[in-house]
């Protein structure tokens, strides 16, 4: 039986390897290992060099949010087949330096072979302080320019995205902050080719029930990071953990959770103004979410150009990670694929070429896993 266990093992790999077109799996942050007791919030993108990025906050001692927390990185060269050894790229000491926002600037002259931009927050409090008005969260970017050999400096833009009593902009109680989590993006189409944007959240004033004082938002530059400014909030209370989509006609979607879990729905959010101000809210009945992250992705691929989704398809667990493809962008959504049936949480989304797709997710406690599969078996 060992033999024929261990015969059927190499046979899958011999094909695993002579099928590039097959789906593989990775367990690329395994909880325990490395010097850190969790990963989560996974963030995932790829340049155009073919490099992916694969961020992750690796906590030190346990799962929770706030603690000693640092962002950490893996790249694979080859699609996702093979992967580096994992880096720290950004650390706030014995606090916490988390939720990573990753996009790449293809647009500055200045560097033609694309300028790798990472938005975190740091703070010194836990999200339960913060809503309270107690302790400092912060918004910083580092930046590569040589697929992720070297980084830069930190710089610290807080008081052009985020205000409160820490800021220049006391009188707008911005108290908790979070980028994203999940990919920020850049418009590649006009008028606002080049705007970098990163989804964001905040919570306005004092607590209210069900978290109603969140709100989603985001905040862009036009300059490659050089100013910052903010766009509006979302009008629907408790919204929060955005992640954003430029559509094939130069709209911005955002995708939000809802954090009070009333509807147990996404939020949508449309702006044809690169998201200086927002068209609609709605909320749609067939992305089904827990109180959840989850991701999108325009994916323009060599059969269709088409929106992709990722999140747990539940109303009540985090559970079945799914990828749903809208062919109408995100009007409805006519594939799904269940990646895990199993718990499994946060996630995203990256094309790795014309016809597979990346997921990075969270699952079953034990850590990230990153699945590459080609576009036809969402077709199914």
């Amino acid at each position: 039986m060992r033999f024929l266990t261990l015969t059927i093992v190499l046979s899958l790999m011999n094909w695993s390897c002579s099928n590039p077109n097959a789906s593989l799996e990775t367990h690329l942050f395994r909880n325990g290992e490395g010097g850190y007791q969790c990963y989560r919030i996974p963030a995932l993108i790829q340049t155009p060099q073919g490099v992916l990025f694969a961020f992750a906050e690796g906590r030190k001692t346990n799962c929770e949010d706030f603690g000693n927390v640092d962002i950490l990185l893996k790249k694979s060269v080859d699609g996702g087949r093979h992967w580096s050894q994992m880096e720290v790229v950004a650390d706030y000491g014995e606090l916490q330096a988390g939720n990573p926002a990753p996009v790449v600037d293809l647009f500055d002259p200045r560097y033609p072979q694309g300028r790798i931009f990472l938005f975190y927050n740091t703070g010194d409090a836990s999200e339960h302080e913060m809503r309270l008005g107690k302790g400092t969260r912060e918004v910083w970017y580092i930046s590569s320019v040589d697929q992720g050999q070297t980084w830069s400096s930190p710089k610290n833009i807080t008081n052009q995205v985020h205000f409160n009593s820490t800021s220049s902009h006391e009188e707008r109680d911005w108290r908790t902050h979070a980028t994203t989590p999940g990919h920020a993006i850049q418009f590649k189409r006009a008028p606002y080719q080049g705007r970098i944007y990163v989804p964001a959240n905040h919570s306005q004033g004092i607590p209210q029930e069900g978290f109603n004082e969140y709100r989603a938002y985001g905040f862009y530059s036009d300059n490659h990071g050089e100013d910052f400014k903010v766009s509006p909030d979302l009008n629907t209370p408790s919204s929060n953990e955005g992640i954003g989509a430029e559509l094939p006609d130069g709209s911005l979607l955002l995708n939000v959770r809802e954090q009070n879990g009333a509807t147990k729905q996404r939020l949508v959010a449309l702006s044809k103004s690169g998201g200086e101000f927002w068209d609609s809210e709605t909320f749609d009945p067939e992305l089904i979410s827990p109180v959840c992250q989850s991701s999108i992705v325009l994916f323009e691929g060599s059969q269709d150009t088409l929106l992709l989704y990722s999140g747990p398809n539940s109303n009540s667990k985090r559970e079945k990670m799914t990828v749903k493809g809208s062919l109408d962008f995100g009007k409805t959504w006519k594939y799904q694929k269940e990646i895990y049936p199993g718990t499994a949480a946060y996630s995203d989304l990256v094309q790795i070429d014309a016809d597979h797709i990346g997921l990075f997710y969270e699952r079953d406690q034990a850590g990230i896993y990153f699945i590459r599969f080609p576009y036809s078996e969402l077709k199914k």
